[in-house]
């Protein structure tokens, strides 16, 4: 993935194989799935466009029809249509896996069952997924589609991941299909007007817009936005979303304070890991004032390790399901040779149970990565 390489003291192989092989075995028995497979009777755009409502946003006790919603920060409601959304984390999932179990096996069972799902999620034209998120995030009664609809495609950041891990099991017609199908997407995360503003948001939603976008530029050798992921790190996420103790107080002052720190931090890492060169490594990448990705882990940390010692009030949903196997401490431990990152991952939930944490989780596979 990058010239990062696995420490001595760790095999993400064979700490990770009884697991893998359970969920690819399981998943050989399953039916791919399909957006199309549950319609949105809300939507505006086709089945085979990505619909989904806004987390924290619900009914207007004020209006006899509930119109319009009105927000409550860090609640989710457990009645929006989030169906698509889950039906394209258990896609990611089921990929991931597969390729996970073709590359410790090499068994082409793993790989042509991979390939079924790839191609029915993103190539039949009957049950494809339009390459956009112009429905997603919807508001009922204030508006069709958002640009923080974009952090719903998180999850599937990992399907390129996993197709470079297939790519001598795939047909040439299948595998240029799908770098078309990320190729569109990315153009339209790059030039819609909703990709453009989550790109500039000044929050988490900008940062893993950049993760996506590295990710699918890197998969489809799209050199120019490649390019402009690494400056946004460098003028933008370090200097302008970041603290001088290594905190991000946009984040802190959610609701939610520890599960979006928590996140933050995960997604700053994926873009580092993502897009690091030897000679130009976001890893080691500081301001003259020492803000950076070492800094950043090194604020994080004991609360990682200690939950008690989170000195702010605790979130108002979820704080309990915190923290899982993180990404940060995995790619970070890599980064600086910091055995106590990579034990502490090591001893950490690789499958957490609860939705909205899974829903956090970007990476479900990190043998993939590494």
């Amino acid at each position: 993935m990058t010239f990062l390489t696995q420490h001595p003291g760790i095999d993400v192989a064979a700490q990770d194989r009884a697991r893998i092989l359970r969920d690819a075995q399981r998943i050989l028995l399953e039916k791919p799935l399909h957006i199309t497979d549950v319609p949105a009777p809300m939507s505006e755009g086709g089945p085979n466009d990505f619909y989904s409502n806004g987390d924290y946003w619900w009914p207007n006790p004020d209006a006899p029809d509930g119109l319009p919603y009105v927000r409550r920060d860090g609640e989710s409601n457990p009645d929006a249509f989030l169906e698509h959304r889950r039906i394209m984390r258990a896609v990611r999932t089921a990929i991931s896996a597969l390729a996970a179990a073709y590359r410790i096996t090499q068994e082409k069972r793993y790989a042509e069952c991979a390939a079924q799902w790839l191609t029915e999620f993103f190539l039949d034209p009957a049950t494809r997924m339009n390459p956009n998120m112009a429905y997603a995030q919807a508001i009922p009664g204030r508006c069709t589609g958002r640009a923080t609809g974009l952090i719903d495609t998180l999850h599937i950041t990992e399907v390129p991941v996993a197709i470079d891990h297939l790519t001598n099991a795939l047909s040439a017609d299948t595998l240029n299909g799908l770098k078309q199908w990320f190729t569109d997407f990315l153009t339209w995360i790059t030039t819609h007007p909703y990709g453009v503003q989550e790109m500039e948001a000044h929050n988490n939603h900008g940062v893993a817009w950049a993760v996506q976008a590295a990710a699918f530029a890197r998969f489809t050798d799209n050199e120019e936005v490649i390019a402009g992921c690494k400056n946004r790190f460098k003028t933008v996420f370090i200097p302008e979303q970041m603290a001088e103790d290594g905190s991000f107080p946009a984040e802190l002052a959610r609701t939610k304070p520890y599960g979006y720190s928590i996140f933050q931090l995960d997604m700053m890492a994926l873009v580092a890991y993502t897009l690091s060169k030897p000679k130009d490594n976001l890893w080691t990448f500081e301001l003259p004032d020492g803000r950076g990705m070492r800094l950043a882990i090194q604020y994080l940390f004991p609360y990682l390790e200690d939950k008690s010692r989170w000195p702010l009030p605790p979130d108002v949903q979820h704080f309990d399901g915190w923290p899982v196997r993180q990404p940060a401490l995995l790619f970070g431990g890599l980064a600086f040779n910091e055995p106590k990152y990579l034990d502490l991952w090591q001893r950490l939930d690789p499958d957490p149970t609860g939705d909205e944490i899974r829903r956090n989780l970007a990476i479900r596979q990190p043998l993939l990565w590494v």
